[in-house]
């Protein structure tokens, strides 16, 4: 045991533990003042759910830097036929937030099968292509991806475009990846999967009467405080206002302005707005060089990974909190469509941050095995 918890890449352990703290703080004092004025709360109403579930995540996740990377390939399939049947339960069994029906109330608590979703298509699509005979046939590089489109389709019923949209990119991160050899016919099926990408963005932006009028409003997103009292403007100039007020080194940790109701979502989706004018733009640019950090060291495992499989997972959770990112604060910023995506490790919520926690776990695993493996040739 002591001697796995030695191998397990430090950097990335006290930056993950860092800014799971960072996050923490942060979403008290982001969700004090909803959760009083809002909920009818005492104000460590979130701060505690949130903290339950990262114990919760912690203790998981401590269990998987044990557990060899091989015994998940036959769990792996149950997992996507689990998760498939679940967003299907969906339709009929669950909770309509944000005209979205992506949630599970269970009791006290709400389950968001989609975000399990991420994990176990990289951990599906990490033992499908760790055979390198699939790479023989071109053809048989497509088949891993059937179950993820049949996913992503479940989740676009929903409809959860954000969700299905970072499902997309991750499957495309983790297949532009795969070690395939370079020849035309490849490079071929390459141009059209990126063809068609673009084709199915150029038609949700032009066609928005398939849309619900939610998801509609969220591509009219330019500009926003000229839009400051109507929806698809409010949120966004609101954010603005807060970055506004922190300037260089914020107003103060737990003197936020925007969190009085103002700012909607401000513990959640919109919380780095809240961080800037809480802690300033150092305090924002502090984080975000956190952020380049924990990537740097997941690809570092990625590439140092003894096998194809530990490869992919470590790169899927790179392309997994990339993503997650570059959405959140594209959405924030105004410089893509808001997509309700939560900011890694900052936002509030529980479903995201237990599968965050896992793959950081898978990651640690894979670093753990590849230096396990090169020890044991050093001593052969």
């Amino acid at each position: 045991m002591k001697e796995n918890l030695r191998k397990i890449d430090i950097p990335l352990l006290l930056v993950s533990a860092i800014l799971i703290v960072i996050g923490l703080v942060m979403i008290f004092s982001s969700s004090s003042i909803a959760a009083v004025l809002q909920y009818n709360r005492t104000e460590y109403y979130f701060f505690r759910k949130q903290l339950l579930v990262i114990l919760g995540s912690i203790l998981i996740g401590t269990i998987i830097l044990f557990i060899p990377i091989k015994k998940y390939k036959i769990l792996s399939l149950f997992m996507v036929v689990g998760v498939f049947i679940a967003l299907f339960a969906l339709q009929t069994y669950g909770t309509v937030t944000n005209s979205a029906k992506s949630w599970f109330r269970i009791g006290p608590m709400s389950l968001q099968p989609s975000e399990f979703a991420k994990t176990i298509i990289i951990l599906f699509l990490a033992f499908a292509y760790g055979d390198r005979k699939r790479f023989k046939n071109p053809y048989n590089v497509f088949i891993p991806l059937i179950p993820c489109i049949a996913i992503f389709t479940m989740i676009v019923l929903e409809p959860d475009l954000g969700t299905a949209a970072i499902i997309a990119i991750i499957c495309m991160f983790i297949f532009f990846s795969l070690p395939i050899n370079k020849n035309s016919f490849m490079m071929i099926l390459r141009v059209i999967t990126v063809i068609g990408v673009l084709l199915v963005f150029y038609i949700l932006q032009t066609n928005q009467e398939y849309l619900t009028d939610t998801q509609a409003n969220r591509f009219t997103y330019k500009n926003p405080c000229e839009r400051y009292e109507q929806e698809t403007g409010y949120q966004v100039c609101n954010g603005y206002i807060a970055m506004h007020n922190g300037g260089l080194k914020g107003v103060g940790l737990g003197k936020s302005t925007q969190k009085y109701l103002y700012l909607p979502e401000a513990y959640t989706d919109f919380i780095f707005p809240i961080i800037i004018e809480e802690i300033g733009l150092v305090g924002g640019g502090a984080i975000l060089i956190l952020y380049l950090i924990l990537l740097y060291r997941i690809l570092v495992i990625a590439r140092n990974a003894s096998n194809l499989v530990g490869s992919i997972i470590a790169f899927g959770t790179f392309a997994q909190i990339l993503t997650h990112i570059t959405v959140n604060l594209g959405g924030a910023l105004a410089l893509i469509p808001l997509t309700g995506v939560p900011l890694p490790f900052l936002s509030y919520g529980g479903s995201y941050i237990l599968n965050l926690i896992v793959l950081l776990s898978l990651t640690q695993r894979v670093a753990i095995e590849s230096k396990s493996e090169r020890a044991s040739k050093r001593k052969s």
